[in-house]
């Protein structure tokens, strides 16, 4: 995986997503009702980073806030997708961002995602889901 090889080169990944469990998510399938929901969407990307649990350098919380966005960030640059309302994160426009002066959008963007970052809680200091544990029920 390349993330196993950038993090031990130094580089700090961290995944933030949304909780199974929380009502935002429930929300979130609601207003995007779209057969891929939310939740099928979390359980694909915990399976996909449970590989690199163990790796240095990797991180990953769950937010229990409206996270509703992807953002990428690579030292001064940022890719963001803001989700909008009733389309799902690949039907939403997506912002390249450089950082240029201080409190700018890139700035901004960076502060949001560090504070819901700061107010999440560790994604693997839970045992990881068995299938039959995390299987939807509608």
């Amino acid at each position: 995986m390349i993330s196993q090889g950038v993090a031990g080169q130094g580089c700090k990944i961290r995944f933030l997503i949304g909780d199974l469990d929380s009502e935002v998510t429930r929300r979130r399938e609601e207003v995007e009702n779209v057969p891929l929901t939310v939740s099928t969407r979390i359980r694909i990307t915990l399976s996909e980073i449970e590989q690199v649990r163990n790796v240095p350098g990797i991180e990953a919380r769950f937010g229990d806030e409206r996270i509703a966005m992807s953002v990428f960030r690579f030292d001064s640059e940022m890719l963001v997708t803001p989700h909008l309302a009733k389309l799902v994160g690949h039907d939403s426009p997506m912002m390249h961002l450089r950082r240029y002066q201080d409190d700018g959008l890139f700035d901004r963007f960076g502060y949001h995602a560090s504070e819901l970052w700061s107010n999440g809680r560790d994604a693997w200091a839970e045992e990881p889901r068995k299938p039959a544990e995390s299987a939807g029920s509608g």
